[in-house]
């Protein structure tokens, strides 16, 4: 796997469509800046409708072209969700580690996702703002166990800080690539594929944190 760049003059490969879902106000238009722009805005605005922005990079050497959808996650746009799942092979489920209400909603945007989207579509769950670990509602444990349970990849970001955010995105491209090179899933609308096993139950510790994060302030994790 290489996070290099790609050369925008270069032929693509595979556009994967990732989708970003969960409450209003959780930072998931922050964190498609930070990946797609490497931008930060204290500023932001709740997103209106549906945007969607597109990043380059390489793939084990292929490029790849990541198509990220954003849509704002309060209920009176919901309407808006079954053409913005079409097509989608990653998804993000992104909460507010500091409200632990976005994160009791987990359960419910992930219905909707399996509802409307493929039904092996590939899924992390993002716990965001882990800059602010002193005001933590969501233990570790439990996005740990939520993930497990539903066979989600896991990670903990800070989009202002710049934490976890290029890895998770790169995480989710290289298991849609992974699959998509052993020929079982297509980067079509409609796509089947069989069900990613490689990273289940794995705990990776980010270089710099504490081994046993769960809990405490300021803690970012990666798993699965």
């Amino acid at each position: 796997m290489s996070n290099l760049y790609g050369d925008y003059n270069q032929k693509i490969d595979y556009v994967f469509k990732i989708v970003l879902i969960g409450d209003s106000a959780v930072g998931k238009s922050q964190l498609l800046a930070r990946f797609a722009r490497n931008e930060f805005s204290l500023d932001s605005k709740a997103t209106i409708g549906v945007e969607f922005q597109t990043k380059t990079l390489l793939v084990d050497n292929r490029t790849v072209k990541a198509q990220i959808w954003d849509t704002a996650g309060q209920e009176r746009y919901r309407a808006v969700t079954s053409a913005y799942y079409r097509g989608a092979v990653g998804a993000m489920l992104v909460y507010d580690l500091t409200k632990r209400q976005s994160f009791d909603h987990m359960a419910r945007w992930l219905e909707e996702l399996r509802g409307h989207a493929d039904k092996n579509i590939v899924i992390m769950i993002i716990g965001n703002k882990c800059d602010l670990g002193s005001l933590r509602a969501v233990p570790v444990e439990d996005a740990q166990e939520f993930a497990e349970r539903e066979n989600l990849f896991f990670m903990e970001t800070s989009a202002l800080q710049s934490t976890n955010v290029e890895s998770a995105f790169m995480t989710i491209l290289t298991e849609i690539y992974r699959i998509i090179s052993k020929n079982t899933l297509t980067a079509n609308p409609g796509a089947d594929y069989g069900k990613s096993q490689s990273l289940k139950g794995t705990r990776i510790i980010v270089p710099g944190q504490e081994s046993d994060t769960g809990g405490k302030s300021g803690g970012c994790c990666m798993s699965s």
